[in-house]
């Protein structure tokens, strides 16, 4: 294989996960562990961090991008993804679904033997938001909570244990991205309603589904600020949760009354968002 076709390769399977998305979890995970270590938490878990992370994201995205092909092809958003053209076929893909699964949990095992238990259990719940969507409007929550594991796994990457505000953390992490879920949702609502597929703009439509979502960022502020109290950050954590709740603010101002800028809000604004929050924290611990 040459070195082209090597590159090519690369980025179908860049494209095939969105990698790029991976700013969304790899914050809230460093930041659980800075906290549990109250300072640097060494570059062994650092890079064990990110391979759990990527490998865990890599599967959950892999196993949705397999079991959506049919529904992918139908929808003009998402036809011209690698797994529906042929970029990566049908084998390939189900190799890198388990190459990862497998990675992961090799990477638990390095980790501490809490974190191998929870290996299994946790690519149960990542694979979960595929089918959630086929029958239920609550896909949205069950993404949140997928990403939601990831303060949890870094508490028990540095402690073996699950600390109360790591849980707070988690809680917040897991409303955030039920609402930017919901945001981003919009796109495909006219799509989901012809189609049968279940989510909550097909069913409650444009404004109801902003509403939502609006109360799904509070109840992930509520959580954050819970969050700092226990985890001993101090003042840098409550400017951590008045930053995201400012960034929070102009991501829904962003998209009333003008879907259009879903993306920017999506991207850009969410993208920040955890790495302010990051540096907040490691201001704090230093």
């Amino acid at each position: 294989m040459s070195k082209n076709d090597m590159m090519e390769k690369l980025s179908n399977y860049s494209e095939l996960v969105m990698f790029q998305h991976s700013i969304f979890s790899l914050p809230f995970i460093f930041i659980a562990m800075l906290v549990a270590a109250d300072g640097w938490f060494g570059w062994k878990l650092f890079f064990l961090g990110i391979l759990a992370a990527v490998s865990a994201r890599n599967f959950a995205m892999g196993v949705n991008r397999y079991l959506d092909r049919d529904i992918d092809i139908r929808n003009p958003r998402t036809k011209g993804r690698p797994s529906v053209d042929g970029r990566v076929d049908e084998k390939s893909l189900q190799l890198f679904i388990a190459g990862n699964a497998l990675l992961f949990i090799i990477t638990a095992f390095f980790i501490n033997t809490l974190a191998l238990v929870l290996s299994v259990p946790i690519l149960f719940i990542l694979a979960a938001y595929t089918y959630f969507k086929r029958f239920s409007a609550a896909a949205h929550l069950i993404l949140g909570v997928s990403l939601g594991l990831a303060p949890i796994a870094g508490a028990v990457a540095v402690l073996g244990d699950i600390p109360l505000w790591s849980v707070y953390l988690a809680v917040g992490v897991t409303f955030w991205v039920a609402g930017f879920d919901l945001l981003y949702s919009l796109q495909d609502m006219a799509f989901d309603r012809a189609n049968g597929l279940h989510s909550i703009p097909a069913k409650l439509g444009e404004k109801k589904t902003m509403m939502i979502a609006r109360l799904s960022h509070l109840v992930a502020l509520i959580f954050w600020g819970l969050f700092v109290s226990p985890s001993g950050i101090g003042s840098y954590g409550v400017l951590a949760v008045i930053v995201s709740a400012l960034l929070l603010g102009y991501e829904h101002y962003l998209v009333f009354d003008n879907p259009k800028k879903i993306d920017k809000a999506f991207f850009t604004v969410n993208g920040y968002l955890g790495f302010v929050f990051l540096i907040f924290i490691i201001l704090g611990v230093s």
